[in-house]
């Protein structure tokens, strides 16, 4: 049986998603945040494995229920056909599975048919076994021993008109079934219904990409939880001046994510930046170039980090300064720099809207910014149950000029997208440039967008030991 705290925690998830949200967004979940909209307090607490599953489960069944049908009807399609091999799984359908499935077994194929607004969508497993209580098995082996003509027969008896299948040309993530799982289904299908097949490609991302109610619940301590542990590394409690590295320091991330029984979607970066005299003493000091990662008193800090956690992943890109002993805070040339990484976020989000392109808002954006006198880059992408994950892409590092394929995908409410942008900044106290290198995670409701656990706005200060 859970326990008492956990199932609260369940229950007030659930109490969120009895409904999506198509036109007002999902709100916001209701608790103590500071002035930036962050929460406030200690480290939420994590739930165990059996806890998580719960309300993985939980989630994924008002998923299937309410998702699933939304999409298909604005797409226009009543037959989906998902497939998935045995450690060969269709992104897709690994997010579709229970908690207690980690993979596909054997060949899996998950179908869903859409009988329309009072029948509702029939979701069937063509398996000997059903998919948890998903996914109603609907293939007896003994009845006919081919699992691909059983699939047929299905799509026979029903009839569609658009058959979805997950190929496509932009989205690795919509792009799940194997040259050999297209050659099995298409040479069985009679050949009035091989017109009928489709792209998956907008069920496919619009099921990754749409957060729910309860999601948005518990996403906000899902992210607090990545930014306590920034915030515990970016102290003096980690760090000595002089002896740390930044690579002591990445590794200190890994073991803290592991620790509390969580992981990560990618390998933490740490990064040093400082005044160009500060570098040539450091470097006339010490002959390995290996040392030169040594983090000293007066640096700029930069990371790259992100958890997984209930199927969801974070990722932030933060700042901190390492005080000098006569210091108590950051020189302000490096505190304006970081207001102006802030203003081209601002910049950015306000020009979110539902059905605008990726494209369309990059360029908006890098226009407003430069008009505003800001040297921007902006690199935006999708975050949810991926971390980069399928959706409208805002730019690129190395492509500032557009995305062909996913930059032309158009927004859509309940939306979350990793804020990822940077200015460069002339610090006069260092007489260069540096670089504010943000990341946050934020909320498109449709009508507007929040950050889901705040933004930094003031760096995080090391005192110096």
């Amino acid at each position: 049986m859970l326990k008492s705290k956990a199932m609260k925690t369940i229950a007030a998830s659930l109490a969120m998603s009895t409904t999506l949200v198509m036109a007002g967004g999902v709100s916001a979940q209701q608790a103590p945040v500071n002035g930036d909209g962050a929460l406030t307090g200690p480290m939420p607490e994590i739930l165990s494995m059996r806890e998580r599953a719960e309300v993985r489960d939980q989630w994924l069944e008002q998923r299937l229920d309410t998702v699933v049908p939304m999409l298909m009807r604005r797409a226009g399609i009543d037959a989906w056909v998902l497939v998935a091999r045995e450690y060969n799984e269709d992104p897709v359908v690994k997010t579709m599975l229970p908690a207690r499935w980690l993979g596909a077994r054997r060949t899996t194929v998950l179908m869903f048919l859409d009988h329309g607004p009072e029948k509702g969508v029939e979701r069937l497993a063509v398996a000997r076994y059903d998919v948890g209580k998903f996914f109603k098995a609907s293939w007896s082996k003994e009845e006919q021993p081919d699992q691909w003509q059983r699939i047929v027969d299905i799509l026979t008896e029903f009839d569609p008109e658009k058959v979805a299948i997950n190929v496509s040309d932009d989205y690795a993530l919509a792009d799940g079934m194997t040259k050999s799982q297209y050659d099995s289904l298409t040479s069985r299908i009679p050949a009035d219904m091989v017109g009928k097949i489709v792209s998956g490609e907008p069920l496919a991302v619009g099921w990754l990409e749409t957060r729910t109610e309860a999601e948005m619940f518990l996403y906000p301590k899902i992210v607090k939880i990545a930014h306590d542990i920034i915030a515990e590394g970016f102290s003096s409690n980690v760090i000595t001046a002089g002896e740390t590295t930044a690579e002591d320091l990445v590794w200190w991330y890994r073991d803290r994510i592991r620790s509390l029984g969580l992981t990560t979607w990618f390998h933490p970066s740490v990064s040093i930046q400082r005044s160009n005299k500060a570098q040539k003493s450091f470097i006339e000091a010490f002959s390995k170039t290996n040392e030169q990662g040594v983090i000293l008193k007066g640096d700029l800090l930069h990371v790259d980090f992100g958890i997984n956690y209930l199927g969801l992943n974070s990722d932030t890109q933060q700042h901190a300064y390492m005080l000098r002993d006569d210091e108590v805070d950051a020189p302000q040339g490096l505190k304006n720099a970081l207001a102006k990484g802030n203003r081209l976020q601002d910049i950015l989000t306000s020009n979110f809207e539902t059905g605008r392109t990726g494209n369309a808002i990059l360029a908006a954006s890098l226009r407003q910014a430069n008009e505003e006198g800001l040297r921007p880059s902006i690199y935006t992408h999708p975050i949810g149950m991926h971390g980069h994950a399928a959706g409208t892409t805002i730019g690129m590092w190395d492509m500032q000029g557009g995305v062909p394929g996913t930059g032309d995908y158009p927004m859509y409410e309940n939306t979350a997208y990793s804020i990822e942008l940077n200015v460069t900044e002339y610090i006069p106290e260092w007489d260069q440039d540096i670089r504010i290198q943000l990341e946050e995670d934020g909320f498109f409701t449709g009508s507007d967008f929040y950050y889901i656990d705040g933004r930094q706005k003031n760096f995080h200060l090391i005192s110096s030991k």
